[in-house]
């Protein structure tokens, strides 16, 4: 018995392999009619590592409320995933705070924004995704930083 396998070209795989490495994303699929190509790779210790350093550095810098900071991430990490005014990433990408490298950042903490402001922007496949605030309100924390890859949920800022 003859079983119709597609013959797969070994450098179309290559090609989008190296678009996965390029643009930052974990997983790219291709069908086209039978032939169907999913690469991905396996990340999340990469994106996972910003995190705790991000959580851990500014304890130093703020020296009266260390005790504080130091007992707080635990319970902010599980808070923030609930917060009503959180707004997380729609796509998989890497997040801009600002429109160009060394411009003004969209928002700070403290920033007032109305509903549909550029809060910052997602680039996903060499594409910048405008990222809009869903509510108006007051930015009371930002949780990436410049060029920080970001999966698709994730916590980007809160919004009160």
């Amino acid at each position: 018995m003859k079983t119709n396998k597609p013959n797969i070209d070994p450098a179309l795989v290559r090609e989008i392999a190296n678009l996965l490495s390029e643009s930052d994303l974990t997983e790219i699929e291709v069908q086209h009619e039978d032939l169907r190509i999913r690469v991905a790779r396996a990340a999340p210790t990469v994106y996972a590592a910003p995190a705790p350093v991000a959580v851990a550095a500014p304890a130093p810098i703020a020296a009266a409320p260390t005790p504080s900071i130091g007992a707080a991430p635990a319970a902010a990490a599980e808070d923030v995933s609930k917060h009503p005014g959180l707004v997380t990433s729609p796509m998989v990408g890497t997040a801009y705070l600002g429109p160009e490298p060394g411009a003004k950042f969209f928002v700070d903490v403290g920033s007032v924004v109305k509903e549909g402001q550029t809060l910052l922007i997602v680039e996903a496949m060499k594409t910048m995704n405008a990222i809009p605030a869903p509510r108006a309100g007051t930015v009371t924390r930002v949780l990436v930083e410049n060029a920080q890859p970001v999966e698709y949920g994730e916590p980007l800022l809160i919004i009160e």
